[in-house]
């Protein structure tokens, strides 16, 4: 088969590799569309440690099922799916509760790191287990099945604090993640969503997908005009940045008892008010990755609760892998999110 392989930091080489053959419970897939995560990205040039060459990287995407291995009992060959990024063990007390996305020995497609490299989908085929994939419905398509790994991510951030409706809401950071996120509050019957970056682009983009208020966070005044469109604070702020200023952000944009969520982590470590958000009793909830929200997610996109297709800035050949991939490492063309076409049906 052909893949993208990245066998040298920033540059991805369109090679013929062998084709995975499925093992026990595993289901060969024939690649449509896989979306370029942001780790992705950060993963190129070795930064993050966790895409170590060589690598085929991507792990949003979808495809048809071409084969089953033994014991495979609820899936067939031809059928549409999407599938989980992360394979966990089903045995550790995390996996237990449910909580796969805390599994002690889980791995992620795409990465490798020191611990493991597990081959991702930048390819035509790719090899999973039975348990993380997921029916896609009649009306969504392979591009849009690609961004249902991220969808989820955001799904499970606005769910670890209720989010009801009437609440009152702000997504600091409307990349794709804090879009989703967005739009997945919106669904949930926010009444107010307070959308903020430093792009008016991608404000401007918040606006048309449910935001209220739109907030620039280069104003010196950021904070004061979240205030006043608030009424005093919003009851959940929600960080999809990771640096200082946006988690100190959305701590002093929440009210007396508010609660923030923290999605990103570009920065590993920060000052931290804590002084603030003791006296205020402010609750802090860290989100990582999904944990079995795909059938959700899967939901909104179907029924038009969540559009994903206005966030895709170019659907490539994979084939042309390496250059996209550059581009949009060098943040040339004001592209934000590409995918890569895999087959011939997407």
């Amino acid at each position: 088969m052909k893949a993208l392989v990245m066998n040298e930091y920033k540059k991805l080489s369109y090679e013929e590799v062998p084709t995975p053959q499925p093992k026990a419970g595993e289901v060969l897939i024939r690649l449509q569309a896989c979306a370029v995560c942001g780790s992705d990205v950060h993963g190129f040039d070795g930064s993050t440690g966790r895409r170590r060459p060589p690598v085929i990287m991507g792990h949003e995407a979808s495809g048809i099922i071409v084969e089953c291995g033994e014991g495979v009992k609820d899936y067939k060959a031809g059928d549409r799916v999407t599938f989980d990024s992360t394979v966990y063990c089903g045995k550790c007390p995390m996996c237990l509760e449910g909580k796969v996305n805390l599994c002690s020995d889980r791995q992620v497609l795409g990465v490798s790191c020191e611990d493991y490299n597990r081959a991702g989908c930048f390819a035509e085929y790719v090899c999973v287990p039975e348990y993380i994939l997921y029916r896609m419905p009649d009306n969504v398509t392979f591009v849009q099945a690609a961004m249902i790994e991220p969808l989820s991510v955001a799904y499970h951030a606005a769910t670890r604090t209720p989010i009801k409706a009437g609440d009152t809401v702000v997504v600091v950071g409307v990349g794709t993640i804090g879009l989703l996120t967005l739009q997945v509050v919106r669904s949930f019957g926010a009444k107010q969503i307070i959308a903020v970056d430093i792009s008016d682009e991608r404000l401007e983009l918040a606006r048309a997908n449910g935001a209220t208020d739109c907030v620039n966070s280069k104003d010196a005044d950021a904070l004061e005009q979240i205030l006043a469109a608030s009424n005093g604070g919003v009851d959940v702020a929600i960080d999809a940045t990771g640096i200082e200023s946006t988690v100190n952000l959305c701590v002093k944009s929440v009210h007396l008892d508010g609660r923030v969520v923290l999605i990103g982590n570009l920065a590993p470590s920060i000052n931290f008010p804590l002084q603030y958000v003791v006296t205020h009793q402010i609750s802090l909830f860290g989100s990582c990755a999904s944990a079995g929200e795909y059938p959700a997610c899967l939901d909104l996109i179907a029924s038009g609760q969540v559009e994903v297709d206005s966030m895709i800035s170019k659907l490539v050949p994979l084939a042309e892998g390496d250059l996209w991939m550059n581009k949009i490492f060098n943040r040339e063309d004001g592209l934000t999110k590409i995918v890569f076409l895999c087959g011939d049906e997407a």
